[in-house]
């Protein structure tokens, strides 16, 4: 597997990335992770919708709660064919406790705690500490890239204003 050291940092410590580069036009990669029902879903799961996979590291910290609470409240606005799905290793039944207790109901919270498939496929899982980078990729109806960020500080929150435009250019 491709290791990417430096890319991201946590505190200022860099940390090394898994997976390849996803780049802005590429076909998005496939990915399998479970619900918090435990079911299931993969990238074709949500075929003809036009989606924001943002990974977080775990929604038990406060600024993938902010991320996660901003998003839920942009995905409201959006239209029915646009999905926001928030991909961390977190165990469904906590994402699910925490998505009951904040109130989470327009954004989908998917985990990656089996396989780390998105990680991989995606390229943000952090070898060191076998969680998800922060990072967001936007995919159009066919399938394909239109926008990629990885947060470069682990702490720091995307570009909420460029997410939301690549997601409004992809489902107009």
């Amino acid at each position: 597997m491709i290791e990417r050291p430096g890319i991201v940092t946590m505190r200022g410590a860099p940390l090394t990335l898994v997976g390849p580069e996803i780049a802005v036009g590429q076909k998005a990669p496939d990915f399998s992770v479970v619900t918090n029902d435990m079911e299931p879903v993969t990238l074709a799961s949500y075929a003809g919708n036009v989606l924001a996979l943002v990974s977080v590291p775990s929604l038990d910290t406060p600024v993938c709660a902010v991320e996660t609470r901003r998003f839920n409240a942009e995905a409201a606005k959006l239209g029915a064919d646009v999905r926001i799905l928030t991909i961390s290793m977190d165990l469904p039944f906590a994402q699910k406790r925490w998505c009951g207790a904040m109130g989470i109901d327009k954004v989908q919270t998917l985990s990656d705690h089996r396989e780390a498939s998105f990680g991989q496929n995606y390229g943000v899982l952090l070898k060191e500490l076998r969680l998800l980078a922060r990072a967001v990729f936007v995919v159009d109806r066919m399938g394909l890239v239109t926008y990629a960020e990885i947060v470069r500080e682990v702490g720091d929150e995307p570009v909420y204003a460029d997410v939301l435009a690549a997601l409004a250019k992809a489902s107009a």
